[in-house]
């Protein structure tokens, strides 16, 4: 059984080389996938224009200022977007663990029991989240590093 909807859209907000991180990982799931940015030519459009795709595409974000991606996530919140958070198949996400919307969690991520990863978070690769720890909105878990446990 696929794990795809065929009719699932994801709308990346940034053409950005971390988009083609979150472009890869979420095409196990969605089988269209489109860049909104204001300075791609293969962009479907500005980030001015999202409102007009909030019934059709799901949305999550690719640029990696948390103070932008606040933003942003603000923006598509108003404009009635779904925001999703993209999981590789690759990473562990422990059942009892909170993921909010937003967030994204790379290959070999580690999200133990009982952590929560509140929105607009990025889990890159290696990361781990120790169990029970807690890691604040739109903050950026990078490569290789770790939140021990109940911090």
């Amino acid at each position: 059984m696929s794990n795809v909807d065929k009719r699932a859209k994801l709308l990346i907000l940034g053409d950005t080389p971390y988009g083609q991180v979150i472009k890869e990982i979420a095409a196990v799931k969605y089988p269209t996938i489109a860049f909104l940015d204001d300075e791609s030519e293969t962009a479907i459009g500005k980030l001015s224009d999202l409102a007009k795709f909030a019934r059709d595409y799901k949305a999550v974000i690719a640029f990696e200022d948390f103070a932008r991606r606040k933003e942003i996530y603000e923006k598509l919140i108003k404009a009635g977007f779904s925001v999703v958070s993209i999981i590789s198949p690759r990473a562990f996400v422990a059942k009892s663990a909170q993921i909010e919307p937003g967030c994204v969690i790379e290959p070999m991520a580690v999200v133990h029991t009982g952590a929560k990863i509140n929105k607009g978070t990025f889990v890159c690769a290696g990361a781990v989240v120790n169990h029970h720890a807690v890691v604040n909105e739109f903050c950026k878990i990078d490569c290789n590093a770790v939140v021990n446990f109940g911090v």
